[in-house]
This record gives structure tokens, C-alpha cells and sequence, in this order.
């Protein structure tokens, strides 16, 4: 694909200076999409981000009509001297920092969906949620490598790794895409799979947003007609001898059994169901790619504790949507995360003594996920994030609807990863929701990888990231 201004887009954006006020009217012309500026209708509703405590305030909004939009929005960046921020739902919006000279380029209008059932493919463009895939996949009788909530966009989510229900047996979803269409500054849109461009492949598959606007993926679709899942709830007081049973388990179980010990706090909201509104409970979640049976058997040890509610049965891939019980809507909160290398008898007594009942922790909810099996394998073609660097995952969430809520909250979250700090062995990008060093995140390798690819496809770092790569330098 040419990788030149083309000559329209030239004469369109002729004039323009690296400082200065861009000339949006020049835009506007260049795209079928639609260009905010601040004051227009629809600008607030464009500019938000998942998380209502991020007020995002970017130079212009773009609502891009196609690949080829995206590419004008490229273009005009960079000869203005502005910066393009793709987003789709605005999770994950705190580390983007200041958009003061950027462009929030919203994906919204890239919902194409299409499954090719006998190839087992989906092609997603990157305006797709979740929730505009499980459920026809599971029709089908086949499964995507989703996370714990439908209103996830699916190209966000895989671009940072993607870890999802089956991830024990089937690994992250980025190590299942098969091709990405995408857009780099000064370029066309233009495919890439492991024989066109395998290092760029390679890059955008774990290595987050940082390498172009991508505007479709194609991914790998799984035969599972049935999973055995759900959740088992107790009663808070329990929280220590459930998540100790808990973790004792977990050493138990095969690839096939993905997992959540969690400390659940529920708001009293009209829209949760009301023998939880307001209550607090410690749960297994767990989704198992088997027969009931076999299902069964395998949470007998869980369920002989006597859980005051059990909703494990036989459901279609569709039927996990809501598992985790995450907010379908914005709200304002904040969150902490820190993988594990292990979980062990003291961490678990730490942890619920930070978190759990006598605590006074304001955490909605606190949670260790269960990693390994595929998550701890790498795989001959596999992306950026090859592996998961430890056997476990926390992640804690507390609310802050007022701003006298957020120290409280950040105190407890603090405690919480404090509990387990001497387990701590990395960080998984798509959790982070702080401004960090992306070199955190990865080997040392893997980053000099991805700065020298960011270097050949974005040298002047026209894309913005919440998780910034910076562009390699010559002999570094």
C-alpha cells in the first residue's frame, strides 16, 4: 500500500503548519465521518470516557465513517502537529493522560460483524462490543475468548492481551487473532497477518494501541456449545475459610476449570437484584469447558461448604455474559491490579484481613484470579504478550461518586496489593489503570521489540496509547 499523502488529501490539508490551530473545516472535508469541536452537540457525550471520574478533554473528537477516514484523521494529525487517540468505550482512559493537542478518534461507527462458521472466524471491526459477538457465536455453537463483560470493545480488550473465561485452557485472545486491519500515520489501511508484515503483527497483538488505529480483527472462534459455569455465593463472615478452600483447590484443577475468589461488596442500587442489593458476600466464580458431570465433580469440594446461593448449571457461551457482575454502564471509581507468582496460606490470611470483613475496606470488590495452564505456555506464533507472568491476578475496585471518596478508596486498594506485594512477580497491561512506564509490562526483549516496530510505523508518535511504547532511537 502506498504510504504517501495522497494527492486529494494533499490539496485538502495544503496550508497547514505544525503550529497554530488545526484547520478542521480542512478535515471535515477529507472524511464521510463526523468532526466535533468543543461546544458542538454531542461533544460531551463523545468525550467520556467508562470511568466518570476521567474527564477527558480532547482538541477535537472524529467519529471516523471507515478505514479510509481513519487514515484522513491520521494524515491531518500529523500535519497539524496533533496527536490521534483511538478509543472505542473509554476503558482504561486514565493512563492517556492530557489530550490537549490530540484527537479522540472514536470507533464507534466500525460495527461490521462477521462470522464464517465453517472457517470458525469472526472479523470484528473495531467499533464492536462483546455483546455484538458472544451471542451470535453462541448460536453457532461456538465461543469467543471474551472477558468478563459484554460492553468491552473487542478490538481494546484483545490489542492488550485479552484475558477471558477459557483463558486456562485456550490462552489470551490476542494469541488467537489470525489478521488486523489497520491504519499507521502516513499510510493506507492495509491487512496484516503472520506472512504480511509478521513483525507489525506480532506488535499489535499484547503491545496495546501503540502502533496505528486498528479498524478490524479476524480471530480464531472455539466449537463449545455448552460450558459448565456460574457462581457460588457465601456469606462474608466466611470470606477467610472460603478463599483458603478456595486456593487449596486451585492446585486441583485442570486447564479446563478458569476461576475467581472474590470479596463482593454490592452497592445499594436499584438495578441489582434485591436478595443482593446492599449485601457483601465472598464467591467462587468459575467457568469449566466440560460436561455437567464432570463439572459437578470438580466444584464438589467448593459447593460441600454449603454456599447460600449456587447458580452452576449447563449454558451456552452466551449465558456467561453477566457472570462477573460487572457495572454495565459508566460509573466512577478506582482500581488497582497486580499479578501473582503464587498465592499462598498467609497471602490469602493478608488479603482478607485487608479486604474482608472487619476491615472496614470500601473496596466493591476485591478479587484473585486463577492464571497457569495455557496462560503460562508460549506458543510458536504467538503476539507480544506471550505468557502471563505469574499463576494468579488481583484486581480491586472501589467506587468514588464524590471526591471526598477517593482517598478511602485509594488507602484500600493500597492495602489490598500491599497483602500480597511479596507475590508480586509483573503487571497485565489491560488492569493497569495507572499511568506507568510501559516498560513494566513487559520482558526487556519483548519491549526493545516493540520500540524498534513503533519506530518503523509511527516514528513521530502520531498515535496516542494509555500505555505509551516509545519510539526506539537509533542505537537505542
Amino acid at each position: 500500500m502506498s504510504s504517501t499523502v495522497s494527492d486529494s488529501d494533499a490539496e485538502l490539508f495544503a496550508g497547514l503548519t505544525l503550529t497554530g490551530e488545526p484547520e478542521v473545516a480542512a478535515l471535515r472535508a477529507a472524511v464521510r465521518g463526523v468532526v466535533l469541536e468543543p461546544g458542538d452537540p454531542g461533544w460531551d457525550a463523545a468525550r467520556g470516557a467508562f470511568n466518570l471520574v476521567i474527564d477527558q478533554r480532547p482538541r477535537l473528537i472524529a467519529i471516523p465513517a471507515d478505514a479510509a477516514d481513519v487514515a484522513a484523521v491520521l494524515r491531518f494529525a500529523d500535519l497539524s502537529g496533533l496527536r490521534v487517540a483511538p478509543q472505542r468505550t473509554g476503558h482504561n482512559a486514565a493512563p492517556l493522560g492530557s489530550l490537549d493537542r490530540t484527537i479522540l478518534l472514536r470507533t464507534d461507527a466500525l460495527r461490521e460483524v462477521r462470522i464464517d462458521a465453517s472457517r470458525r472466524r469472526a472479523l470484528v471491526g473495531a467499533g464492536a462490543k462483546w455483546a455484538d459477538v458472544v451471542p451470535r457465536a453462541s448460536e453457532l455453537g461456538l465461543a469467543a475468548l471474551h472477558g468478563s463483560t459484554p460492553d468491552v470493545s473487542v478490538v481494546g480488550y484483545t490489542l492488550g492481551g485479552g484475558l477471558g473465561w477459557y483463558a486456562r485452557a485456550l490462552g489470551l485472545a490476542c494469541n488467537s487473532v489470525t489478521g488486523i486491519q489497520v491504519v499507521t500515520p502516513g499510510a493506507e489501511p492495509r491487512w496484516v497477518d503472520p506472512d504480511v508484515e509478521p513483525e507489525l503483527f506480532w506488535a499489535l497483538r499484547g503491545g496495546g494501541g501503540n502502533f496505528g488505529v486498528v479498524t478490524a480483527i479476524e480471530f480464531v472462534l472455539y466449537p463449545v456449545a455448552e460450558v459448565y459455569a456460574g457462581v457460588l455465593f457465601f456469606p462474608w463472615e466466611r470470606s477467610s475459610e472460603v478463599l483458603h478452600a478456595w486456593e487449596r483447590w486451585t492446585r486441583t484443577v485442570p486447564d479446563e476449570m478458569t476461576s475467581v475468589g472474590r470479596i463482593l461488596q454490592f452497592p445499594p442500587f436499584e438495578e441489582i437484584p434485591e436478595p443482593l442489593r446492599g449485601k457483601s458476600f465472598v464467591l467462587v466464580e468459575g467457568v469449566f469447558l466440560g460436561d455437567e458431570e464432570a463439572g459437578a465433580r470438580l466444584i464438589e469440594p467448593l459447593r460441600a461448604l454449603g454456599p447460600v446461593l449456587d447458580t452452576f448449571a449447563m449454558v451456552a457461551p452466551a449465558g456467561i455474559a453477566e457472570l462477573h457482575m460487572d457495572p454495565p454502564t459508566p460509573s466512577p471509581y478506582q482500581g488497582e491490579s497486580q499479578v501473582l507468582a503464587d498465592l499462598t496460606p498467609e497471602a490469602v490470611d493478608r488479603f482478607v484481613a485487608a479486604t474482608g470483613p472487619g476491615s472496614g475496606s470500601p473496596l466493591v470488590s476485591a478479587e484473585i484470579r486463577h492464571l497457569g495452564g495455557e496462560l503460562d505456555r508460549v506458543r510458536p506464533g504467538s503476539g507480544a504478550l506471550s505468557r502471563m507472568p505469574g499463576s494468579y491476578i488481583f484486581f480491586g475496585v472501589g467506587m468514588t461518586p464524590v471526591p471526598e471518596s477517593v482517598p478511602p478508596v485509594h488507602r484500600a486498594l493500597a492495602a489490598a496489593k500491599e497483602s500480597l506485594a511479596e507475590l508480586a512477580s509483573g503487571q497485565y497491561l489491560n488492569f493497569v489503570e495507572t499511568a506507568v512506564d510501559a516498560a513494566e509490562l513487559f520482558p526487556a526483549d519483548a519491549y526493545a521489540r516493540l520500540r524498534a516496530v513503533r519506530a518503523g510505523v509511527d516514528p513521530r508518535g502520531v498515535v496516542k496509547a494509555n500505555h505509551e511504547i516509545r519510539v526506539a532511537e537509533a542505537g537505542n
